[in-house]
């Protein structure tokens, strides 16, 4: 597997990142077999693994500490945070409180004194970007951190943060951990150029769209998959089977399972630096294994761009970050009194 340099960090990383999101509860909850998979994938050459402590409430990060143990040192590990983390009001959030408690509860979970990636899994509307970086400097002076990055950040954002820290004498953002498939490719327009700017690392998350590229999706039939149960208005979107049913010829006519196309799709973007996998059972990560060095002509490229046109999407990711401005109706109407006075 021939590995890529993760923005101007010089960690070489895979061009395949070890998403663990169905390890536990939310996926798989056979820790065995979890900690065979993800044996698996590092004997293929995947050197990179993310988790995030909201996964399965902490189990994933427990499941990767035990995979890991003797392993630790030829992997580059990654974590999130900012999700609640229980009922306290204060166990969520980008603030340094939390900040410094979730990295330690972490690094307990995952069974290691350091994580060679720590990321702001959203934005915190409610937190000034300056403690959220203050706080993760500190890690980073520590010992306890390498390197810092965000998840799902508009461009405005990335680039705020960018700002602050210059003129603050803070660590910055290296990476950024954005939604990119060839159903969502709205992260062309902005958000990978700006990463492009500052020199950033990209690790996408969903390349296969929630499972909806797998080929197993389609506007007829039973959609009887794992995600189609548990994420029914993501899979329903007539924008988005409609683009699967115009893939699925184009990727049988490539001779390509559509997963396969998928992949190579995503990780053959110059921006893109890793593009994160999140297999739940062995038989999904040998498929995805399997399709590591494929690569698409561009005759194949050019009709991705007929059916969904750079920059834009086929539909809405469900679980990507909508900004205050869209989902606080304060923020978009004004009170009733002062339209009557106007």
């Amino acid at each position: 597997m021939k590995y890529r340099t993760l923005g101007r960090t010089g960690i070489q990383v895979s061009p395949y990142c070890l998403g663990t999101m169905m390890f536990g509860a939310m996926g798989n909850s056979d820790h065995d077999d979890s900690i065979r998979i993800i044996h698996r994938a590092l004997d293929a050459g995947i050197n990179f693994v993310d988790s995030a402590d909201v996964y399965s409430g902490g189990e994933s990060e427990v499941i990767v500490g035990k995979a890991l143990k003797g392993r630790r040192d030829n992997v580059v590990l990654a974590s999130k945070m900012h999700y609640p983390m229980g009922d306290d009001p204060n166990h969520r959030g980008n603030s340094r409180r939390w900040i410094i408690t979730a990295a330690e509860n972490s690094l307990r979970r995952l069974q290691t004194d350091h994580l060679d990636l720590y990321q702001v899994h959203r934005p915190d509307p409610t937190v000034d970007v300056e403690e959220t970086l203050s706080a993760l400097s500190d890690l980073i002076h520590s010992g306890k951190v390498r390197t810092i990055g965000t998840s799902t950040f508009p461009a405005s954002e990335i680039v705020e943060a960018q700002w602050v820290a210059e003129r603050r004498g803070l660590e910055r953002f290296r990476t950024e951990q954005p939604p990119y498939s060839i159903v969502n490719r709205i992260v062309e327009r902005e958000v990978l150029p700006v990463c492009r700017r500052y020199g950033m690392g990209t690790l996408v998350w969903s390349p296969l769209a929630q499972g909806l590229l797998t080929g197993r999706i389609r506007k007829s039939g039973q959609n009887d998959t794992h995600r189609a149960r548990t994420m029914p208005v993501h899979f329903n979107h007539e924008g988005k089977l409609n683009v699967v049913e115009q893939l699925v010829p184009l990727a049988e006519k490539a001779g390509l399972p559509m997963t396969h196309l998928a992949m190579a799709f995503a990780i053959a973007h110059p921006d893109v630096t890793s593009a994160i996998i999140g297999p739940r059972t062995m038989e999904q990560l040998d498929d995805l294994l399997a399709g590591a060095d494929i690569t698409l002509d561009d005759e194949v490229f050019d009709r991705i761009d007929e059916i969904v046109p750079p920059g834009t999407e086929a539909g809405p990711n469900n679980v990507a970050y909508t900004p205050p401005a869209l989902s606080n109706l304060s923020l978009r109407r004004r009170p009733v009194t002062e339209r009557s006075a106007a």
